[in-house]
């Protein structure tokens, strides 16, 4: 019988959707120590089939039993990386699809009223003068988990109000701002922070907290550096490049739409 007499416009679909799958996980676990365990995992499995071919009984039961146990191992192991997979499908693609915005009403503030231009012009003036600042602004993720460990605030976002926070000598300058809609719900939040190997070592603290909320949540997070007076936007757990001003203001109009 001919090969492509059963071969099917869904056998297309299914490789190419197995394509798919393996190239975020191989892009989600790319420089990281999880790389590593992952070709751990793909050896031991590629002896666990040899042995069961040579019929050595002893060894395959033992790589066997492994494996059998191996999959709540890989959860645990995996599992930030996992969180990121889930997050990134969840806030990415399917907040874009017409479902998401037919419930726009269900998140309790309208993102799209968030000043960024204020937002940015106040880190402007703080890369300036090089004072340090963490802002997050909240997409879909409930933030209440970190908004819980700073001080509460409702105040609407304006450029002096940012600035005047993260005054040098200011009592809130300290730890992260979290804006929601257009509020400033809370101020010197503790950010969790990211673990990752491969961030540069010329990125601070700051940095690492703001990778690590927006590896956590499906936030977006600006960074002032304190050092070169540089502007670093975050989300989904990576540093997310632009070239100008305005490329960022609709980089981040584009996440919160």
């Amino acid at each position: 019988m001919n090969f492509w007499d059963n071969f099917r416009i869904l056998d297309i679909i299914d490789i190419v959707l197995v394509a798919t799958l393996f190239y975020y996980i191989y892009k989600l676990v790319k420089g990281t120590v999880a790389i590593r365990i992952l070709a751990g995992i793909i050896v031991v499995a590629f002896i666990a089939w040899l042995t069961d071919l040579l019929k050595m009984e002893m060894l395959s039961t033992i790589l066997g039993q492994f494996i059998g146990v191996g999959i709540i191992a890989l959860i645990v192991v995996f599992q930030p990386e996992i969180r990121k997979f889930l997050l990134m499908i969840g806030s990415t693609n399917l907040k874009k699809s017409g479902l998401f915005k037919t419930l726009h009403f269900m998140r309790g503030e309208d993102l799209r009223d968030t000043d960024l231009e204020a937002i940015l012009k106040a880190c402007e003036n703080m890369a300036a003068t090089k004072t340090g600042a963490l802002i997050v602004i909240k997409r879909t993720t409930n933030l209440d988990f970190i908004k819980s460990t700073g001080d509460q605030m409702d105040i609407e976002v304006n450029r002096p109000i940012i600035e005047s926070i993260f005054y040098k000598n200011a009592t809130l300058h300290d730890g992260a701002v979290i804006i929601e809609g257009n509020r400033i719900t809370a101020t010197r939040a503790i950010l969790p922070v990211s673990n990752e190997r491969t961030i540069p070592l010329r990125f601070g603290l700051r940095h690492r907290a703001a990778l690590g909320v927006t590896e956590k949540t499906d936030a977006v997070a600006l960074v002032v550096s304190e050092e070169t007076g540089e502007i670093s936007y975050m989300r989904n757990g990576e540093f997310a490049l632009y070239e100008s001003t305005q490329d960022l203001i609709n980089m981040i109009h584009q996440d919160l739409s």
